[in-house]
């Protein structure tokens, strides 16, 4: 993922003047009595005049995906007050981008996957259904959050996405209602049109590198029966082509760049990193502020309005957890007062699992070479003096959402596309010029959960996937391995392909292509769903339509979390769109609508393709 107390007059009539004749000796003590009721009245005055004074309109918790975009909108009213308080650092050093090329420069991103420094570094539990594997989850903590650490691919979901939700019980977060902010959160640099934006703080561009392989995976697409799709966040997500990605000026365009910055100068607003937010503080079911810890002193803040939650699917449902809002029954064996039974809290965990199918290539044109020591300092330099050149891509400048079988009605399976061969989140170097896809389901049927280890802050929350504990996400699975090495078979790689890296030529059969899955398939870095938005009258679900916590006042969560389910697509860009409306329904304005925006929809759904 710091900033007078004024006394102020109580005197009531018994400190007015006395008359002497009252003073008899039982006069006097009740006078003594009175005086002492004053005192306590005076100094518990004295106690809400600073907390007003060390009191904000609204405090926000996380400079994430979600927090930066709420802190420029109320801020953007200069009658609002905005504390935002995030527990890592600045992005930047000295003020300088370039000084933080880790973060800022986009080819460099693997550096800060493992990175303490900025990440979170969660990790799961043993999965039971991937042989015990403990699966690795880096979360953002520092201003941007993940946007800061993600791959920077720009994918909003499927138009159903967001009409489920809203059949769910997310009245007003359907696809009509959303588009609009995803417009307005956006500028492209290919310009508006029905489906983008052209005005917004979030710069969205397009690949530029125009490499052979990424033009050889869209060729093999087409060849294989699947359509070009010339914008998969536009009219036809289904499809194959080129992925829209938040680099701008060959610059990672974080929600830190987007929005923060733009922001930080008004004097309406406040910033402090390094602060970890450990409690929210109520009286009784109010929400009246928050309690945190900076440079080893622990302090409280006060809002007068509201506190907005934006950590994050597993800050945002664990600092609820440790403030007494959730399962009554798990936080009472830990010797947390309730404050609000609320068993949805940490539960719904969803994620997308995927995996990679790797091909070696027999041409030197992969990202290999690059990433020698010499080619690496030259990329560097390139970038740290223009940037420009290898280093101000991701490199993911290509992917495709198919549908696993006929009789789905949207695409349920995403490919991304790399030129390169990433192993172990990049922690170990490539040893071959090699090409991959990652792919996975989009619309996982198994769900997990995530619980407090203890009442301490500081300990990760038990995080609970649960992937591969159904048989549609295992088959599903073996889809994906069967559907890509199609893909690689077609004519469009046959001056590129080598021997199939992985799984291997000899994964064959379904129970060898299972046995794949469950070694090699690693978490897409997805988690979202853990404080799920519903109506009231559903138990399971934790924030209403207008993501107020559902039980207790003044305090709302506004970030990956309360997504009902998880959309078909990355989720940075959902985030924000989700940041953008609500920003809107915390002013009072109505919400944007567009109506009858075209959607893609297949001729037959009695073929796959």
């Amino acid at each position: 993922m710091s900033y007078l107390i004024k006394g102020f007059k109580c005197h009531g009539p018994a400190m007015c003047k006395v008359a002497p004749s009252l003073f008899k000796a039982h006069t006097l003590k009740n006078l003594l009595g009175t005086s002492e009721q004053q005192f306590k009245i005076s100094r518990a005055s004295s106690q809400v005049s600073s907390e007003k004074a060390n009191s904000y309109n609204y405090i926000i918790v996380g400079a994430g995906s979600a927090g930066c975009v709420l802190a420029n909108r109320l801020t953007e009213d200069p009658e609002s007050t905005v504390l935002l308080l995030e527990a890592g650092p600045k992005d930047t050093l000295l003020g300088s981008k370039r000084l933080m090329w880790k973060i800022h420069m986009p080819a460099a991103l693997t550096y800060n996957l493992c990175d303490e420094k900025y990440n979170w570094c969660y990790h799961t539990t043993a999965q039971r259904h991937m042989d015990k594997r403990v699966l690795y989850w880096p979360r953002g903590r520092v201003w941007g959050g993940s946007s800061s650490l993600n791959a920077m691919v720009y994918i909003r979901g499927h138009a159903e996405d967001y009409n489920r939700w809203s059949r769910d019980g997310a009245l007003g977060w359907d696809y009509e209602h959303c588009l609009p902010y995803f417009k307005k959160a956006q500028t492209h640099e290919l310009g508006p049109d029905q489906y983008r934006g052209g005005n917004g703080p979030l710069h969205v561009s397009r690949g530029k590198t125009n490499h052979p392989l990424h033009q050889a995976f869209l060729e093999a697409a087409q060849q294989a029966g699947y359509p070009f799709t010339d914008d998969m966040n536009g009219y036809q997500q289904e499809g194959f082509g080129w992925m829209d990605m938040t680099i701008h000026q060959g610059q990672r365009w974080s929600t830190a760049s987007a929005y923060l910055r733009p922001a930080i100068s008004r004097p309406n607003f406040s910033v402090a990193e390094k602060t970890l937010v450990t409690k929210i503080l109520f009286q009784g079911t109010k929400c009246i502020g928050v309690e945190y810890v900076k440079n080893g002193q622990r302090k409280k803040v006060f809002a007068n309005k509201e506190v907005i939650l934006s950590g994050g699917a597993i800050n945002s449902p664990q600092l609820l957890m440790l403030s007494g809002i959730g399962n009554a029954d798990d936080l009472k064996k830990l010797g947390i007062p309730v404050v609000c039974h609320l068993p949805g809290v940490g539960q719904n965990l969803q994620d997308h699992l995927e995996v990679y199918v790797q091909q070696k290539c027999t041409k030197p044109i992969t990202l290999y070479s690059a990433q020698k020591p010499l080619n690496m300092v030259r990329i560097g330099l390139e970038w740290l003096w223009k940037f420009t050149g290898e280093g101000a891509t991701a490199h993911l400048e290509s992917g495709g959402f198919i549908r696993s079988e006929p009789g789905v009605l949207h695409p349920n399976i995403q490919f991304h596309f790399l030129p390169s061969q990433v192993i172990d989140h990049g922690r170990v170097a490539s040893t071959v010029e090699a090409y991959q896809v990652h792919v996975g389901p989009m619309r996982s049927t198994s769900v997990g959960w995530l619980k407090l280890k203890s009442s301490d802050p500081n300990d990760h929350p038990i995080i609970e996937p649960n992937y591969l504990s159904t048989e549609r996400d295992i088959w599903e699975f073996r889809q994906c391995v069967k559907l890509t090495r199609e893909i690689f078979a077609q004519r469009a790689f046959e001056k590129f392909r080598g021997p199939e890296i992985q799984p291997g030529n000899h994964v064959q059969s379904d129970k060898e292509i299972d046995a794949f899955i469950r070694q090699k398939a690693d978490s897409a870095y997805h988690p979202s769903c853990t404080c799920k938005m519903g109506q009231p009258s559903d138990s399971t679900a934790v924030v209403d339509p207008q993501t107020k916590v559902i039980g207790v006042e003044n305090l709302r969560v506004v970030d990956a979390s309360i997504m009902p389910s998880v959309v078909s697509g990355n989720l940075n860009a959902p985030t924000i769109m989700i940041a953008e409306k609500t920003a809107d329904i915390i002013k009072g304005l109505p919400s944007l609508q567009e109506k009858n925006v075209p959607v893609y929809k297949p001729k037959t759904l009695e073929t796959q393709r």
